[in-house]
C-alpha cells in the first residue's frame, strides 16, 4: 500500500453513505483502517441497491423452488426455467428509478441497456422487453417532460438493440409526482447446457474486460440509488451513464459467439458498482480471490484515480474469465466484432481481491465481504402499521352516492389517463422487430412471442396496482401475483416463474418497512399457490419526494414479471370479440364493493378506501376453469376484469373488431358497482351459440359463480337497456386522450 496516503475518517465513511458502526465493522475485517479506494469500494457493495441489507432477511422467505426451474434466486444474473424441447427461458426484471427521474432519457435507455446484458451474460438471446412505468399528475408539465423522456429513451435503446418491446403497464398517481418508477424487463432463450455462470472458475483462469473503454459517468451511482430523492438531488446525481445500443447489439453478438466456442468459463454484466461489483461477487461465488490491474483497464479519461475506476458504471461493459490458452480465441472474436478486450488479471487463490496501479498495491478486500449473503451487513427494520389505515377502515361503498346519469359518468371514467389506450406509447416501441411477437395483431391479456422451431411459446406480463398494495400491502401484492397469472392464463398459457422489482419509499420509516414485510408476505403466498417461484428481481427502497418539510413516499409498488409457456401456439386466446350474436359470460362473482378503484378516485376523488375483495381460492378457481375452457376451444376470447371493472373490459373486448354489446347487469347489484367495481377474480369470455349449453354444463359442474351477460353486437352499446352509443365514439376518446394531453390537443 501507499504507505503515505491519508486514511479516511468517520466523516469521510458517513459522507459515502456508511453509518458509524459499518465503518467500524470494516475496520475489523480488514485488521486495519481502509485508504480512500477501499472504503469507496464498501460504500457501493454495502449501499442497499447492491447489499439489499435491509431486505434480504424477508426476500430469503420467498419461495425459491419449482418443477419448471433450473436456477433459483441469487445464483445467478437472471432466473431460468424449463420450457422443454431442450430449452430455457432466462428473464429480469430491474428499477432504473432516481437516474430516470433526473436524467430520463438516459436513465430509462440504460436501464434497458442493462436488464438485457443480465440475460445474454447467462448465454441467451433476448427475444422480448416489457417495462413498468409510473408517473406523476399527468397534467403537470414537469410529468410530462418525464413520460416523453423516459419513453424516447426505451425506445431509442430497444429499437437500436433489435429485441421488441412486446408489453407493459403504465400509471399515473399523484404519489410519483418527482419520484418516477422505471422498471425494465427482459426475456430470453438458450439451449440447455449452454450457460454461463457469473463465477471466476479456478485458480489461473484470466480476467478480461470486454466492450466500452470505461468513463467518469455514474460513479457512486449505486451509492445515488440507496438515499432519498430531494429538491437537491440534481446536484449528487454522479455523471450519467450514457447508453449505445449499437455497442450493445456488438457485445451480444460477439458474446453469443464466445460462448458457443466454449471459451468462456465465467461472464457478468458490470452494471451497479461497475469493476467493483463483478470482480467481488465472480470470485465471491467461486471462493477465489483475483488480482486486477487498473492500468490495463481502457479508460475514456487520463489520468483517473483508480476508485473512479472500479466504481465507474460506464455501460456496454462485461467481465469475462477464461482458461490460459484460450485468451487469443476470446481477443480473436471481440476484435472481429470491433470490440476492445483487454486482459486486466487473473484469479487467484484468495479470498483476497487485490487491485494494483501497475507495481502499486491499491486495495485489498476479500471478496466475501463485499457481497450478499458474505460479510454484508444485515438489518431487521423495526416497523409499524401505518396511520392512513385508519381512514381506508372508515371507507363504505355504500355511503357513496350513485351517478344520476350514468353514461356521463362512464364517459368521465373512461377518460381518466389509467384506463385510456397507451398508444402514445408503445407506438414508440418497435414491437415487430424478430417477427415472432404473437400479440401484434392478436391483442390478448398477456404479451405472447412464438419460440421459432417448435410449436411453443412464451407468455409474459408485468403487473401490480400500487393504490390496491396501497390500501392492503398484504392481500394487493396477493392480487399483484394473482393478476399477472390471470392475465398468462387468459391468454392460454400456464405461468411458469415470476422475477419481481419491488419499489418502496425509505426503509428507516417503520410504516414504509411495514409495507415492505406484509408485501412480502403476501407475494410468498399467492406465489407458492401458483407454484411460480420467485427467480430474482430487485429491490429499490429510498422512492419518495422531499417537498419542503413534507417526506411523500410513493405507493408500495411491488411490480410483478411473470412468465408462462403455451405448449402449443394455437391455444393463444385472445380478448376481442370474434362475431355478431357471440354469447357473452361473466366469470366470478362480482361484490358490492367499490374500494380502491379507478371509480372511486376519478368521480369521487376519494383517496383512502379499502383494497379489493379478494379470495385466494376464489382466483385459484377461476384460472383453473378458464385454462379447461381454453384447452377444450369452448370460448372465443377471454378478458380478464381489472383496472375499471367490467365496463372498461367490455369496451377493450369491443374495440379491436369495431363490435359492440348489449348486456344486462345482476339484480342484486347497484349499477355503477357492477360496471365500475374492481371485485377481484373475475373475467369474461365470448363463445358462440352452438357451444354456449357445453359452457353452461362445465361450469355448473365446476361450482363457479357465473353470470350470462348478453351477446356481442355490431357495434352498438346497450346496458340494462340503456343506450351507450356506438363503440366508434367510446374509441375516439380511449384511443386519442393520452395524446391529446401529453401534447396539448384538448
Amino acid at each position: 500500500m501507499q504507505s503515505t496516503e491519508i486514511l479516511p475518517d468517520l466523516k469521510t465513511a458517513q459522507s459515502l453513505g456508511l453509518t458509524e458502526a459499518e465503518f467500524e465493522k470494516i475496520k475489523e475485517i480488514l485488521g486495519r483502517n481502509p485508504n480512500f479506494t477501499e472504503l469507496s469500494i464498501y460504500s457501493v457493495m454495502w449501499s442497499e441497491h447492491c447489499s439489499y441489507k435491509n431486505s434480504i432477511k424477508y426476500l430469503k422467505t420467498l419461495p425459491r423452488d419449482g418443477k419448471k426451474l433450473l436456477v433459483a434466486a441469487g445464483e445467478e444474473n437472471a432466473g431460468l426455467v424449463d420450457i422443454g424441447g431442450g430449452l430455457a427461458c432466462a428473464f429480469k426484471i430491474e428499477s432504473h428509478n432516481h437516474p430516470s427521474a433526473l436524467e430520463p432519457f438516459q436513465g430509462a435507455a440504460t436501464g434497458v441497456g442493462g436488464i438485457h446484458r443480465d440475460i445474454f451474460t447467462m448465454g441467451a438471446r433476448p427475444i422480448a422487453a416489457l417495462n413498468s412505468l409510473r408517473f406523476g399528475n399527468i397534467e403537470n408539465a414537469h410529468t410530462q417532460r418525464l413520460i416523453k423522456g423516459v419513453v424516447s429513451g426505451i425506445g431509442h435503446y430497444g429499437n437500436c438493440f433489435g429485441v421488441p418491446t412486446v408489453g407493459g403497464e403504465v400509471y399515473f398517481n399523484e404519489c410519483y409526482n418527482q419520484n418516477i418508477l422505471v422498471n425494465a424487463m427482459s426475456v430470453g432463450i438458450l439451449k440447455h447446457g449452454e450457460t454461463v455462470s457469473a463465477t471466476a472458475g479456478k485458480v489461473g483462469n484470466l480476467v478480461l474486460i470486454v466492450g466500452s473503454a470505461t468513463g467518469k459517468d455514474g460513479i457512486h451511482g449505486a451509492t445515488f440509488a440507496s438515499a432519498d430523492l430531494t429538491e437537491d438531488s440534481a446536484e449528487d446525481l454522479p455523471a450519467v451513464q450514457v447508453g449505445d445500443p449499437f455497442q450493445e447489439k456488438l457485445l451480444l453478438e460477439a458474446s453469443l459467439e464466445a460462448i458457443a466456442a466454449k471459451v468462456v468459463d465465467g461472464m457478468q454484466d458490470m452494471g451497479a458498482a461497475g469493476i467493483t461489483c463483478s470482480t467481488s461477487e465472480m470470485s465471491a461465488k467461486a471462493g477465489l480471490g483475483m488480482r486486477i490491474d487498473l492500468s490495463k483497464v481502457p479508460t475514456r479519461q487520463k489520468n483517473m484515480h483508480a476508485w473512479e475506476i472500479l466504481l465507474s458504471e460506464s455501460q456496454e461493459r462485461m467481465l469475462v474469465v477464461c482458461e490460459p490458452g484460450q485468451e487469443k480465441i476470446l481477443l480473436d472474436i471481440y476484435d472481429k466484432w470491433d470490440l476492445e478486450c483487454e486482459i486486466i488479471g487473473e484469479v487467484t487463490e484468495g479470498p483476497m481481491i487485490e487491485f494494483y496501479e501497475g507495481q502499486t498495491l491499491v486495495a485489498e478486500v476479500p471478496a466475501e465481504s463485499l457481497v450478499l449473503g458474505g460479510g454484508a451487513p444485515v438489518y431487521d427494520r423495526e416497523f409499524t402499521t401505518p396511520k392512513y389505515l385508519e381512514q381506508i377502515k372508515s371507507f363504505k361503498t355504500n355511503q357513496v352516492p350513485e351517478p344520476s346519469d350514468i353514461v356521463a359518468t362512464a364517459k368521465a371514467l373512461m377518460s381518466a389517463p389509467n384506463l385510456v389506450s397507451k398508444r402514445w406509447v408503445y407506438e414508440q416501441y418497435d414491437s415487430m422487430v424478430r417477427t415472432n411477437t404473437v400479440t401484434t395483431n392478436a391483442p390478448s391479456d398477456a404479451a405472447v412471442s412464438y419460440i421459432k422451431g417448435t410449436e411453443k411459446a412464451l407468455a409474459m406480463t408485468v403487473d401490480c396496482n400500487s393504490a390496491y398494495v396501497f390500501a392492503d400491502p398484504y392481500k394487493g401484492a396477493m392480487i399483484a401475483v394473482s393478476e399477472a397469472a390471470r392475465n398468462i392464463v387468459c391468454s392460454g398459457g400456464e405461468p411458469v416463474g415470476v422475477t419481481n422489482c419491488l419499489n418502496f419509499g425509505n426503509p428507516y420509516n417503520p410504516e414504509v418497512y411495514w409495507q415492505f414485510v406484509q408485501v412480502i408476505k403476501g407475494m410468498g403466498e399467492a406465489c407458492r399457490k401458483f407454484e411460480t417461484p420467485v427467480t430474482g428481481g430487485n429491490v429499490s427502497f429510498y422512492n419518495q419526494s422531499q417537498i419542503g418539510d413534507q417526506t411523500i413516499p410513493v405507493y408500495p409498488t411491488p411490480t410483478i414479471g411473470m412468465v408462462g409457456i403455451l405448449e402449443d401456439v394455437q391455444n393463444h386466446t385472445t380478448l376481442d370479440f370474434k362475431e355478431e350474436g357471440d354469447v357473452i359470460y361473466l366469470l366470478g362473482q362480482t361484490q358490492n364493493d367499490l374500494g380502491s378503484s379507478e371509480y372511486i378516485r376519478t368521480i369521487h376523488g376519494i383517496k383512502y378506501s379499502n383494497c379489493p375483495h379478494f379470495n385466494l381460492e376464489d382466483e385459484v378457481k377461476l384460472q383453473e376453469t378458464i385454462k379447461k375452457l381454453i384447452k377444450q376451444k369452448l370460448v372465443s376470447s377471454v378478458h380478464d376484469i381489472s383496472d375499471g371493472g367490467l365496463f372498461a373490459a367490455l369496451l377493450e373486448s369491443s374495440f379491436v373488431n369495431e363490435k359492440g354489446f348489449k348486456i344486462d347487469t345482476e339484480d342484486n347489484i347497484r349499477l355503477d358497482v357492477a360496471l365500475f367495481g374492481e371485485s377481484q377474480s373475475r373475467a369474461i369470455v365470448s363463445m358462440s351459440e352452438s357451444n354456449e349449453s357445453r359452457v353452461q354444463e362445465y361450469l355448473l359442474n365446476q361450482s363457479i359463480p357465473f353470470t350470462r351477460l348478453g351477446s356481442v353486437t355490431n357495434g352498438n352499446i346497450k346496458i340494462n337497456n340503456v343506450d351507450f352509443g356506438s363503440i366508434q365514439e367510446w374509441f375516439s376518446t380511449y384511443n386519442n386522450q393520452l395524446e391529446n394531453i401529453i401534447e396539448h390537443k384538448l
